[in-house]
């Protein structure tokens, strides 16, 4: 009789999940925090065609979460069908690649039933109320309800069947904050829809975001919706895009540059309506900005890519968060001259906000009483009075040293823009006067913008000059990193870099960008291959080339501390004013503040 090797051991057995164990795996996909389970519930609403949509949580969703909405409603009989994993019915699962819903796989309530006690109550159209009710993956019979219309859905005690994912959760008022961007995110999406968010917790019921819905056409609802949710800076500082290319079609807007955040928490992207956090757009977003930013500023956005379904991919994760286009190319070249065409159209304007914070730094002192106020003489008036009080002139009396001032002229040029030239103070700042007020210009910033976009316009027409190199440098790295870099090799000779491929993974650099002077040519390569690995493609090449144009244009503009004549001044004025981008310097600071009258008035007590 054989006796068996303790050591062997029998190999493992292959079972079958049961559908509790199957749904909390599924769950774990799906949900990873309260805000999760909202937002699934809230797209299951727009779905359904709600047109308001209610949210209630308490300590920060993880006690409470109910979505009441007015949409379709669900059937009795198909209750528990709502309760199967991959049962839905926003596609019939013969064609992925066309979705134009936000749910289609079917998992959000059979996982929210695994891990919490959710209860659905609805009623459809011709049907009767009913409810069902599952704790823990177990669902109970479906029984009558009373509701009038619409749907409700309710979790209690979110991953209280599964606990150990309670220990990963943040604070309520984290979790609170997250399912706040989650509505808003959603309610950007659809500015005709009502969204209410409340939060209900210790008994106490406070509305902490509602955005009402929208009218008018698409481009006034959402500009109203994103009033509501981004305020009113970002509104009255936004530009509108409308643009398409090859079948995507860009809309939304973008802030000014000099309307910019620290951080990139105010960038939101949609493609076909759905709220997607992709690496490729957002590096599109920054590759607009990227001439008029600093490296420590980010753009604000709220840019929305529609296409026919074919054209993207949504089922790419199970939260549906990432998106795969079947042309990146297209769209990031979409996203990129479209914005770069809306921020050239603006021309010369720079943000309100510069300003506000301008009148900020000011502390008038308020006056006791009212001060009384004469009605505005007119120019011609206002000329004679002045000309009537100017005081005599003493001898030996002399011009401040810091300050230059202007004539006044019958002909001037207060009807422009940027106005005519009044004075120019402590050799560095141009004072304006315009129809309805003031703008102080920075002479040096303006100036370095101005040729800056000369330098530019110079190359784009002329091309960028390259220089040989005697002995040309090899670069080692991979095969796989040689064969990216070869793969866009036309692209960075016409920046002036020219790359050949020299045995193996070696590459061989020929040529330079003159203007760059000497390069570490293999740090550049690196560069440009973390770039291509991040962002799909490199501007590493053209990012330097546009610093070396900037340091040019600051060092021939003109200085801080130089005396300008009024001819000098307004010339600045005029050109500012055709000149794109001209409202920021390169570095993304405004060259100019413009204070209206009244509110120079208000400051004086005038009002």
């Amino acid at each position: 009789m054989a006796i068996a090797d303790p050591q062997i051991k029998a190999p493992p057995v292959i079972r079958q999940l049961d559908d509790a164990a199957i749904n909390r795996i599924a769950a774990g996909e799906v949900l990873e925090r309260p805000a999760s389970a909202v937002k699934e519930l809230v797209e299951n609403s727009i779905d359904a065609g709600a047109a308001r949509i209610e949210i209630d949580i308490a300590d920060g969703g993880k006690t409470l979460i109910r979505v009441t909405d007015d949409g379709c409603g669900i059937a009795p009989d198909d209750l528990p069908m709502a309760l199967s994993r991959h049962a839905t019915s926003k596609i019939d699962g013969s064609d992925l690649l066309n979705i134009t819903s936000f749910g289609f796989r079917g998992e959000a309530l059979p996982s929210l039933g695994a891990v919490g006690r959710l209860t659905i109550t609805s009623r459809a159209a011709g049907e009767e109320a009913a409810m069902i009710s599952v704790a823990g993956g177990s669902a109970a019979p479906v029984r009558p309800a009373a509701l009038s219309g619409g749907t409700v859905i309710t979790l209690r005690d979110m991953f209280y069947a599964t606990p150990a994912r309670l220990k990963f959760l943040r604070t309520d008022r984290a979790e609170s904050q997250a399912i706040g961007d989650v509505v808003k995110r959603l309610a950007m999406a659809e500015p005709f829809v009502t969204f209410i968010l409340r939060d209900t917790s210790n008994g106490d019921q406070r509305t902490t975001f509602r955005a009402d819905a929208e009218t008018g056409d698409l481009f006034d609802a959402l500009h109203g919706r994103l009033r509501t949710i981004l305020g009113r800076d970002f509104a009255d500082n936004a530009l509108r895009l409308d643009t398409q290319r090859e079948g995507f079609h860009l809309t939304g807007y973008a802030a000014l540059p000099t309307y910019s955040r620290g951080a990139a928490v105010a960038q939101f992207l949609f493609v076909n309506g759905r709220p997607v956090r992709d690496k490729m757009l957002l590096g599109a977003l920054r590759a607009a900005y990227m001439d008029v930013l600093s490296r420590d500023r980010h753009p604000v956005a709220a840019l929305f890519v529609d296409c026919d379904p074919t054209l993207v991919d949504v089922n790419v994760h199970p939260a549906k968060s990432e998106v795969r286009f079947r042309d990146p190319g297209t769209v990031r070249g979409l996203i990129v001259s479209g914005l770069r065409h809306a921020l050239a159209e603006a021309g010369h304007r720079a943000s309100t906000t510069v300003a506000d914070a301008t009148l900020g730094a000011m502390q008038p002192q308020k006056p006791s009483a009212p001060i009384y106020q004469m009605d505005r003489p007119s120019f011609s008036a206002r000329s004679m009075t002045f000309q009537a009080q100017a005081p005599q002139m003493q001898p030996g009396f002399n011009e401040a040293p810091s300050a230059r001032i202007e004539p006044v002229e019958e002909n001037a040029q207060d009807h422009l823009p940027l106005g005519a030239a009044r004075a120019q103070v402590h050799e560095n700042y141009i004072i304006a006067q315009t129809e309805t007020g003031i703008v102080i210009v920075d002479q040096h910033a303006a100036h370095e913008r101005l040729v800056y976009e000369k330098l530019k316009t110079q190359m784009a027409e002329n091309g960028v000059a390259a220089q040989a190199l005697l002995i040309p440098e090899i670069v080692e790295m991979t095969e796989a990193e040689a064969a990216h870099l070869m793969s866009i090799a036309d692209d960075l000779a016409k920046l002036g870099l020219t790359l050949e491929p020299f045995g193996g993974g070696a590459i061989a650099v020929r040529e330079t960008p003159a203007i760059l002077g000497e390069v570490n040519a293999q740090a550049m390569l690196r560069d440009i291959l973390d770039e291509l690995a991040d962002q799909g493609e490199s501007a590493s090449v053209k990012a330097q080339i546009d610093a070396i144009l900037s340091r040019v244009a600051c060092h021939g503009s003109i200085r801080s501390g130089r005396r300008m004549q009024g001819p000098e001044m307004n010339a600045l004025l005029r050109e500012m004013e055709a000149t794109p981008l001209s409202g920021q310097c390169n570095h993304g600071r405004p060259t100019y503040v413009e204070l209206q009258l009244s509110d120079i008035e208000r400051l004086f007590g005038r009002t």
